[in-house]
């Protein structure tokens, strides 16, 4: 690994959640011992959640003033060029945020809750939400404080593995619900430019377009309600395997044990929470996820074209990139079967290039008129079944 790599990848810490903590005596007591360190208010341990962030992102690394700025100004090359080549509605008012791993990551550690409060809501409240909780007795009731714990795990390892891999705010594959505001994370940015063996200047525009483009479609007025909708049909139909769950937590009975199931880095361990869901919510998640990602592709091409002479090029290591094994996106399946499969968002973009060549920009426009103009997962690969659907009384097909 060369020095310019390894100066943007400082090695990872190794959370200091399950590894350190302070358990001893019989198996009697390790329960108590544990709750007690875990306890929360509500159904996320979030204080858990930023400590376990804040350990997996790695130290803070400064950014170069010069980097800094020309990031900034990148944002405003981009918005400009943007502005004229879209009709996407205006953002709030601000600039692009150029920014490293841990900041990103402190600053982000609750921006998915969407994905995480539900399951926290099956597993209080007496475990109104979880059939047959109950029939476990004293075992059932230890899950109350345990539930927010490993959950705010969960979720502090997902934002930490995020923030080695993402470039920015809107490249998640999740779309960004509580921050509207613009970064790039400047280290896998670079990083990025490196292992691409492009430009870095054209990967920085082109990331700055990305993100600032990402940031005009999400203020469209029904985008966020509607994903927030399609999750929360989704949670619904999540259920919980207890009987796994309690024999597993019957199990401990030393803090080895313990420390095995819950992983010494927030990782290696095997999820002591594993749901189920049905087929059909998930594909709404996939189908409105893939095209949000996918029309901003397209448009980051339409907008990108004539700046950006080895658009090709980043195109294809980008596409590289997402299809890499992600540990964020294997904590969501293999807690709640959550599986994004962001290599849909080719499709999505496809789609998008059919629709425009064949009926126009205009026929494309209408995806966003209302929620149940967004295509289906089948329609994604099926343009002209989506024209049939929405469009059949205005073009012919």
């Amino acid at each position: 690994m060369s020095d310019r790599r390894s100066r943007h990848h400082p090695q990872t810490k190794r959370a200091l959640v399950t590894g350190d903590l302070p358990l001893s005596g019989d198996g009697d007591d390790l329960f108590a011992q544990l709750f007690r360190l875990f306890q929360s208010s509500g159904p996320v341990n979030w204080k858990l959640a930023r400590e376990l962030t804040k350990n997996l992102a790695g130290e803070r690394e400064p950014i170069e003033p010069d980097v800094a700025e020309e990031y900034r100004e990148l944002g405003h090359v981009a918005e400009l060029r943007i502005q004229a080549t879209t009709n996407l509605p205006a953002p709030s008012p601000g600039d692009l945020n150029p920014t490293d791993r841990t900041t990103w990551a402190l600053e982000n550690h609750q921006t998915f809750r969407i994905l995480v409060e539900p399951l926290g809501d099956k597993l209080s409240g007496g475990f109104g939400g979880i059939p047959g909780a109950e029939s476990f007795g004293q075992m059932g009731a230890m899950l109350q404080p345990l539930g927010p714990a490993l959950l705010g795990m969960q979720a502090g390892t997902m934002v930490g593995f995020m923030a080695h891999r993402v470039l920015g705010q809107f490249d998640t594959g999740i779309p960004a619900i509580d921050h509207d505001q613009p970064y790039l994370i400047v280290p896998n940015v670079e990083d990025f430019a490196y292992e691409a063996e492009v430009d870095v200047r054209q990967v920085r525009l082109w990331a700055a377009i990305h993100e600032m483009l990402f940031q005009r479609l999400m203020e469209i007025e029904w985008l966020r309600g509607h994903f927030v909708s399609v999750v929360n049909a989704f949670y619904d139909t999540v259920e919980f395997d207890m009987s796994d769950l309690m024999g597993q937590m019957g199990a401990l009975d030393d803090p080895d044990r313990i420390r095995d199931l819950l992983g010494e880095d927030g990782a290696s361990g095997p999820a002591l929470l594993k749901g189920t869901s049905d087929p059909d919510r998930l594909a709404g998640v996939q189908a409105c996820t893939a095209f949000i990602e996918g029309y901003g592709d397209f448009m980051t091409r339409k907008v990108g074209t004539e700046l950006l002479p080895n658009l090709n090029q980043i195109e294809r290591a980008n596409s590289r990139r997402r299809s890499e094994p992600d540990q964020a996106e294997q904590y969501l399946q293999q807690i709640v079967g959550l599986e994004l499969q962001r290599y849909r968002a080719a499709d999505a973009a496809d789609f998008c290039v059919e629709i425009e060549q064949r009926w126009g920009d205009q026929a494309l426009q209408r995806v966003w008129e209302q929620p149940q103009n967004l295509p289906t997962l089948a329609e994604l690969t099926d343009p002209v079944g989506w024209t049939a659907r929405v469009m059949m009384d205005q073009f012919e097909i």
